[in-house]
């Protein structure tokens, strides 16, 4: 009902209470029972006029406190007044505004990430491209002059376009994960048997850079409910970067232990390590905290990002701790899944 016609009705209600008083005074002398309703009338309506305009200033209040939250000033919240009805909508409000500030932060968020990332993008991909033009031009112009020299450009540049692709791949992927369109393929597998798997890719590589490898992982079967591929994505992104920073200290280690409820993995090294100040962002997309460490080892900035995408996907875990020069882990976990009791059931 509007506010104005409630004031009227209350208005005509005292007025009629008036003449009713009037009415029974004239006609006879008011007993004390007939005095004390109309008494009790006068107060009920006294009280209801007194709560409508206490309403209608909170109602004000908060319609002006909503204009501020309308405006930007999303840290506005608006205070209950003691009515239990009334708090409620107030309460709702506060929560609905929270969500919205909540909302407003991450865009924020978002738009310097991808503002960065796309200046990331530029950077990597302008690098090379001018490389790669220029030992061209060089090659044209004749500037190699003997065919161990062409060689070695050629090598060079079919080096950069290789990274360049790479590059370009992983931002597609992203860019795929992103819109969700990846599909997530879940299955029950051995996660201690993918990460041997995986593990076995690296081998060549691992001796190549002159490192030595630890490895703890069970015999026993270590089953989880996840996408079979996205798992040994993720696996292979977090060894890929564990040799390429953690060379310098000759070592990585791989050992699944199994928690309560999950089995984790740890894959570590005894490299430079992450400083404390860059341990929180280095699953950010294009987050490098040493140029060009990164460059010269040829990281997209990619690759953990898209292990932690992956990770959540698959309902798991993955983060990261740092001593740098003493070890470096990357630890990744899913949850354990009764394979045995889904065969009984089937």
């Amino acid at each position: 009902m509007n506010k104005d016609k409630m004031i009227i009705l209350l208005f005509l209600q005292f007025i009629v209470i008036n003449i009713l008083l009037l009415i029974n005074i004239n006609a006879h002398p008011l007993s004390f029972l007939e005095w004390a309703l109309f008494i009790a009338l006068f107060l009920i309506t006294a009280i209801l006029f007194a709560k409508k305009l206490h309403d209608d200033k909170n109602l004000k209040h908060t319609i002006n406190q909503l204009k501020r939250a309308n405006s930007g000033s999303l840290n506005t919240r608006l205070f209950a007044n003691g009515d239990h009805l009334f708090n409620q909508f107030i309460f709702a409000i506060n929560e609905l505004i929270q969500q919205l500030e909540k909302v407003q932060i991450q865009t924020i968020k978002s738009q310097i990430s991808r503002k960065r990332l796309l200046s990331s993008i530029s950077h990597d991909i302008r690098t090379p491209l001018t490389s790669i033009i220029g030992y061209i031009d060089a090659l044209k112009d004749n500037i190699a002059v003997s065919e161990q020299e062409k060689q070695e450009y050629f090598e060079i540049i079919a080096k950069k376009a290789n990274g360049l692709k790479d590059l370009i791949e992983e931002i597609f992927n992203l860019a795929k994960l992103d819109a969700d369109e990846i599909p997530i393929k879940e299955e029950y597998l051995d996660f201690s048997e993918a990460v041997r798997e995986s593990l076995i890719e690296f081998l060549p590589v691992i001796q190549k850079e002159g490192m030595s490898i630890e490895v703890t992982i069970p015999e026993t079967k270590c089953y989880i409910f996840a996408d079979r591929l996205s798992i040994a994505r993720i696996i292979n992104n977090i060894i890929k970067n564990a040799i390429q920073h953690g060379k310098k200290g000759k070592i990585i280690g791989i050992e699944m232990i199994e928690t309560h409820d999950a089995y984790q993995l740890n894959i570590w090294d005894k490299g430079p390590g992450i400083p404390k100040a860059d341990i929180g962002n280095v699953f950010e997309r294009m987050y490098r905290s040493d140029q060009s460490r990164n460059q010269l080892n040829g990281g997209s900035g990619l690759g953990l990002a898209i292990a932690k995408a992956l990770a959540e996907k698959n309902r798991g875990e993955i983060w990261a701790e740092s001593i740098p020069w003493k070890k470096t882990t990357f630890s990744l976990s899913f949850p354990k899944s009764d394979f045995k009791k889904q065969l009984r059931n089937s």
